[in-house]
């Protein structure tokens, strides 16, 4: 009995010009996660003019998010602090955490003792796994404000603390260490 040939899809040793894409691809996605925009850009635009469908519409989706972060004004100017403070926590949620350091950092020089970038700060260290910067930013925003020991407490940014017993000791302290002993009244000294 004799076998019907099926036509083969081209491979990738079959076809220099699918390795050739592919290769652009992978050096324009690495540049992408090192947000290299600039030079993730022209990779992927090579990798649309290659003969893989499937190569053409990941690099088209990876070009488009080049070109948003390319079109975006490379100086941004901020109103207010809370302002610049959202703008950070953006990019922190994004999975942009150099950047989000950087402007964390012109904040605090701006404004030392500010609770909510202290805190801010505290979230990031502990996304980027510096567990200790993170347990001493935290301790620090908490000092400055108490009401954001509740936040931390939900707060999905802190859960590679989660099981960790200085992060437990930091949002439920205890009670008695909070407050001082009250110092026993005596009754002034009376004669009779």
């Amino acid at each position: 009995m004799a076998q019907k040939a099926t036509p083969k899809k081209a491979s990738v040793a079959d076809d220099p010009r699918i390795a050739q894409a592919l290769q652009n691809y992978e050096a324009g996605l690495r540049a992408l996660q090192e947000h290299k925009f600039d030079k993730a850009k022209p990779l992927f635009q090579k990798v649309l003019a290659g003969p893989s469908k499937e190569l053409t519409d990941r690099a088209s989706i990876h070009l488009s998010i080049c070109n948003q972060h390319l079109e975006r004004p490379t100086t941004t100017q901020f109103k207010t602090i809370e302002e610049h403070f959202d703008y950070a926590v953006s990019l922190m949620n994004v999975g942009d955490y150099i950047t989000a350091r950087e402007h964390i950092e012109k904040l605090l020089k701006q404004a030392p003792k500010t609770d909510f970038v202290v805190y801010g700060l505290a979230a990031l260290d502990c996304l980027t796994g510096h567990v200790e910067d993170s347990l001493k930013h935290l301790d620090e925003a908490l000092r400055l404000n108490t009401t954001l020991r509740y936040q931390a407490r939900n707060d999905s940014d802190f859960h590679n603390l989660a099981e960790d017993p200085r992060f437990t000791e930091l949002l439920y302290p205890d009670p008695a260490a909070e407050s001082s002993p009250e110092e026993p009244s005596f009754p002034e000294d009376e004669s009779f």
